[in-house]
């Protein structure tokens, strides 16, 4: 069984904007010195290298020359004017959807019908490929939503790896909350919707599901996943349930492949953006975003269990983009 890593204190009080100049800190150094040589926005050539340094951040032809042209439309006379018409050109292209995790805020909970009509429930089934950073993910939202005064419930439902049950337990133990453990080999559909009813139970109020990698060319798992997600819906039966593709930020645009994939399998509402801090491809979170329609809600920025916050997209933009 692999430990979880160490868990690393943060900086108390740390305002957000450091947390997104140190994570966008590789990718703006490939955008930093580019954009500071680039010629005058009035002089020939401008957009022609604009679009060509966009391509390089890893945003994708297609975008990079959508975002050239939207700077274009501003006139921009200075460099100054310019950065800030790239920022609101990003910014304007990324998902205009709700970014809180839950589609209730605590307080306004929905109440679940049936066995009990004053337990709150509200599901967050986690998927991706091998390694993307699920397991991980899970243990420091759990531990976030604890700090938060929620009473979270980890269901362990990657029953092919006994490794995996092992590891989300141990995150579980480590972030101090409640799990539900999947027997190996047993169907992972039939775990999840044991769980959910076992947090209903135990007096939980979020049920975090950690499922097995998959890739997205594996159809007989894609399907499989896509059972996940109906038996989830029945189990809650109308209360909130969220669906979060977990990426490899070190990736960059090539999540975008899987991403179309899982998405027809289990419809997503949101996106866990991990490694974001260790990627110098950062600038694909705009063209991921704007692709698939699908807002960024949380990232992965460390390795320590506090290392997970609510993705921010104006400040992340501003910090790919404007000179610190």
């Amino acid at each position: 069984m692999r430990a979880p890593p160490p868990r690393r204190t943060p900086a108390k009080g740390r305002p957000a904007a450091s947390i997104w100049n140190r994570v966008s800190g590789r990718t703006r150094g490939a955008l930093a010195a580019g954009l500071r040589s680039l010629k005058p926005p009035l002089a020939a050539g401008y957009y022609e290298e604009l679009e060509e340094l966009l391509v390089a951040a890893d945003l994708g032809p297609a975008m990079a020359a959508r975002l050239s042209a939207g700077v274009r439309a501003k006139a921009p006379r200075t460099r100054d004017e310019a950065t800030d018409a790239l920022v609101t050109v990003a910014l304007s292209v990324m998902s205009p959807r709700e970014r809180d995790l839950f589609p209730l805020p605590i307080g306004e909970r929905a109440r679940v019908r049936g066995l009990n009509q004053n337990t709150p429930l509200s599901t967050i089934l986690f998927y991706g490929i091998n390694g993307a950073g699920k397991t991980t993910t899970i243990g420091k939202l759990a531990h976030r939503l604890k700090q938060e005064g929620r009473q979270p419930l980890i269901v362990a439902a990657d029953t092919y790896r006994a490794a995996g049950i092992e590891q989300m337990t141990a995150w579980a133990e480590r972030a101090g909350v409640d799990h539900f453990e999947g027997k190996s080999g047993a169907d992972p559909a039939s775990v999840v919707f044991d769980g959910i009813h076992a947090g209903r139970s135990r007096g939980s109020d979020v049920v975090l599901v950690d499922t097995a990698g998959r890739l997205q060319t594996q159809r007989n798992l894609l399907e499989e996943l896509a059972k996940i997600g109906r038996v989830a819906g029945k189990a809650l039966d109308g209360a909130p349930l969220e669906s979060l593709l977990v990426l490899d930020a070190v990736l960059g645009l090539t999540n975008l492949v899987q991403a179309r994939e899982f998405n027809r399998a289990v419809p997503m509402t949101g996106l866990v953006l991990t490694k974001l801090d260790s990627s110098a491809k950062g600038g694909a979170v705009i063209a991921i975003e704007s692709e698939l329609g699908v807002p960024v809600k949380l990232a992965g920025v460390g390795e320590g269990i506090d290392d997970l916050v609510p993705f921010e997209p104006q400040a992340f933009v501003r910090s790919l983009f404007e000179d610190q």
